[in-house]
């Protein structure tokens, strides 16, 4: 069974260059490239990007470059659009794998460990059509969530729920989102359902295994690169 891995990152970022910004003295690609690196049951390596500096960074991590075209790297490019591009260019290349491992360039909470126990999972389980990791957050619970009315007042954003909800967030229903650090995706399920699954990231089919982490840090802004690093700090574990 081939399990390849696939970093993605673009250049054209609000916050300049985020993708190789110095992060304890790496590139922040530098933590997703080299947890795949020491992951076991991970094959082969591969980036996609617009950006030289991001290739260049990611080929020192053994990370072969895929030179992702202009009109996939615009705010508005859909990331499947980018994994679907990638893929073609990897079939040319080694042959289409059976499980695929996207990591992102600009989320440094990653391990390898976890990149390995997800792939078996779907290993176990080829009807499974992905394994993402999540976390747990209560305080953004969409039972919380407002919206605005066309009088400029707010609503509640879930319509139609009659029943009292508490304003504790621990009386809540278990309420996770999606990490944006690595996605472990079934490539046959991928190709065949036409990214039709469960919205808004239907490359990820229907049948999605979770696997829950405490935390998961976009970079977006200057303070998610503090907050990172606090989290390397405390938790990265494949450093060479």
């Amino acid at each position: 069974m081939k399990v390849y891995a696939l970093l993605t990152g673009r250049g054209n970022n609000t916050l300049k260059d985020k993708n190789v910004l110095d992060c304890l003295g790496h590139p922040v690609l530098y933590y997703p490239a080299n947890s795949a690196s020491h992951a076991k049951t991970i094959d082969k390596k591969y980036c996609s990007s617009d950006d030289p500096k991001i290739l260049t960074e990611a080929e020192k991590l053994g990370h072969k470059a895929i030179v992702r075209p202009a009109e996939l790297a615009l705010p508005t490019s859909q990331h499947v659009d980018c994994i679907l591009h990638g893929l073609k260019i990897i079939e040319k290349d080694a042959g289409m794998p059976d499980i695929l491992v996207v990591t992102l360039a600009n989320n440094v909470t990653i391990k390898s460990e976890w990149i390995d126990e997800c792939v078996k999972m779907m290993q176990q389980d080829m009807t499974i059509s992905a394994v993402v990791p999540v976390y747990q957050d209560n305080d953004h619970h969409p039972l919380r969530a407002k919206t605005v009315d066309e009088n400029g007042r707010l609503q509640m954003y879930e319509k139609g729920i009659k029943e009292k909800i508490s304003t504790n967030r621990q009386d809540l229903p278990v309420c996770y989102f999606l990490a944006h650090n690595f996605w472990v995706l079934n490539v046959k399920n991928l190709l065949e359902s036409k990214a039709e699954g469960q919205q808004p990231w239907g490359f990820m089919g229907n049948n999605i295994a979770y696997y829950e982490i405490d935390h998961s840090i976009d970079i977006h802004e200057n303070i998610d690169l503090y907050i990172a690093q606090e989290w390397i700090k405390e938790n990265y574990t494949d450093f060479d």
